[in-house]
């Protein structure tokens, strides 16, 4: 088997990972109308019941989302916005769409939350909301409390980021300095009634920390805002209002985010229509299909980038040398999201930052091919989706004067694969479940 082939197996994989976390099919599985009955996850809902039905929504997946409840629903919606990231758009018939950008929040997302909010504030009890969250959702909805400026969260969520904090760490954070988040939209929404359709793209589906939980009960507190503050290091570098607030908030003068005790959240229902590990396990499928011994790592991996590659390259050299923890041809599968730590000035995403730390661990390997990107098409603030490398990848960009060493220490994977034709492009992919990474041994 050619390392060609090799590449072109893995580029299918890839697919048919994406087409089993299809936003459509997902919801279809979980939502089906039976005349004026909506089915949700078993709950049913008498559309009679209810004189108004809205849609609303946030994410790199919400436009296909609220397409896909268009066309059951369409003919009972009153209205509704979601907002999606520039260029993760679709035509909406009933519903008003906005685009915002991602992973910093701008204006246009502010706007259009607060659009959201005054959808929310005129709910009855006789009301009826669908909600649309999928990865991004936090960044795409943001509404900072009184006193912090759309600027200054800006600068919180570039901080977090940086530093190599967690998602669960950065939504800890941005729920406390939120007026939507962290359960408070079921608050904004009350004494409606509430259903959240969710595409994860958090480890393990925490649905209070997937978009931040706009409406789910939040159980961390300002002393968890203080201990990642202590972790990082961050009290004098983020802006003065925030901390401030977080400082009122430890002496209880600032509202918690509400609780599982709320009685919000007895007229909420939150349901994970599609995750990584559905997206592994069509990996999987496809590959034994193709003839691979397969094994699942995990759809759980986290940590850092680097960390993470180099365990990817010696389970390349194990496989070639000694057939473990399985034989040739091989496909080892993993999931989640790592963090990248960065230190240069160059370009790129975790994706395509574990790639490039794995290409001198693979180097000179026979018909070896590491694959990682993120399902949603985006890898950090590039247009591309992450990477792809074999043992010749080394040897090829010294052909070319790229110095190895130089970009991975400079965090540019992007400039480092991009002369070799090896970035990952696949567009927006309307859906989002975190990343998928893929080993081929032939």
């Amino acid at each position: 088997m050619s390392t060609t082939d090799l590449r072109k197996n893995i580029r299918s994989i890839y697919n048919a990972a994406l087409r089993a976390v299809d936003p459509q099919v997902a919801i279809q599985r979980y939502v089906q109308r039976d005349r004026n009955l909506l089915i949700i996850d078993g709950i049913t809902y008498d559309l009679n019941r209810f004189k108004r039905c809205f849609v609303v929504g946030a994410g790199k997946a919400s436009a296909i989302m609220a397409s896909a409840i268009e066309a059951i629903i369409g003919d009972h919606l009153k209205g509704g916005l979601v907002i999606v990231k520039v260029g993760h758009t679709m035509p909406l018939q009933h519903l008003e769409l906005i685009e915002a950008q991602h992973p910093i929040p701008d204006n246009t997302g502010l706007q259009g939350t607060k659009n959201i909010i005054k959808i929310l504030n005129h709910l009855k009890e006789d009301d009826l909301v669908l909600c649309l969250f999928s990865g991004g959702g936090s960044a795409l909805m943001p509404l900072p409390v009184d006193g912090v400026t759309l600027a200054e969260k800006q600068v919180v969520t570039e901080r977090l980021i940086s530093c190599g904090a967690t998602i669960n760490e950065i939504n800890t954070i941005r729920k406390h300095i939120s007026l939507v988040k962290g359960g408070r939209l079921a608050q904004l929404a009350s004494p409606g009634h509430l259903v959240s359709l969710i595409l994860s793209d958090v480890i393990g589906d925490p649905l209070e920390v997937i978009s931040s939980g706009p409406t789910v009960s939040d159980e961390t507190t300002y002393f968890d805002c203080r201990a990642i503050l202590d972790k990082y290091k961050l009290h004098e570098t983020l802006p003065a209002s925030v901390i401030n607030h977080l400082a009122r908030g430890l002496k209880g003068l600032e509202d918690e985010t509400p609780t599982s005790e709320d009685p919000i959240f007895n007229r909420t229902q939150n349901v994970i229509i599609a995750n990584n590990r559905q997206a592994l396990d069509a990996a999987r499928v496809e590959a034994i299909k193709m003839g691979y011994h397969t094994l699942v790592l995990s759809s759980s991996i986290d940590g850092e980038t680097r960390e993470v590659a180099q365990v990817y390259s010696a389970i390349a050299r194990e496989i070639r040398l000694h057939g473990d923890p399985i034989r040739a041809p091989a496909c080892i599968i993993s999931g989640g999201e790592t963090t990248v730590k960065v230190k240069g000035e160059g370009k790129g995403g975790r994706n395509q930052e574990f790639v490039l730390a794995t290409v001198s661990g693979i180097a000179d390997l026979e018909d070896t091919v590491v694959f990682s990107a993120g399902t949603d098409g985006t890898d950090g603030p590039t247009d591309a989706a992450g990477a792809i490398a074999d043992g010749q990848t080394k040897a090829r960009a010294a052909d070319i004067d790229l110095d190895f060493d130089t970009f991975l220490n400079n965090n540019d994977a992007y400039n480092f694969f991009q002369p070799l034709g090896d970035l990952v492009l696949t567009g927006p992919t309307h859906t989002n479940v975190m990343d998928l990474r893929l080993l081929l041994v032939g």
